[in-house]
């Protein structure tokens, strides 16, 4: 029931991501409240459907169209091995995650 490898993958390609959790019911802490059944699941999941389509539409015009937060900068400071040793195969298959990596660097001072 949780996001957590998606969340790590996401942060190693470095997207940014979030989660909308919502409740559908409380059965497994709450003890006085009445027991569970598939209506109050789905009544439940209905109701927050339509509040996460509210969400949606709210939320999608708030957000940045430039990818420059610091989600979409993580690589640069994660990865560590010399880049003499990356095995090919596996550059190939990361090229769209690594490419800005693989760029030859200018030598010498900066100007």
């Amino acid at each position: 029931m949780t996001n957590l490898p998606e969340a790590k993958l996401a942060r190693e390609a470095e997207i940014a991501f979030t989660t909308i959790a919502m409740i559908t019911d409380y059965d497994c802490w709450k003890v006085e409240e009445e027991p569970v059944s598939a209506e109050i699941v789905l009544s439940h999941l209905l109701a927050n459907a339509e509040t996460a389509k509210k969400m949606i539409v709210d939320v999608i015009p708030r957000i940045p169209i430039e990818p420059n937060w610091p989600d979409h900068f993580a690589l640069d400071v994660a990865l560590v091995t010399d880049r003499k040793l990356w095995p090919e195969a596996t550059v190939q298959k990361l090229k769209p995650i690594l490419e800005r990596f693989l760029l030859p660097r200018p030598c010498g001072p900066s100007p």
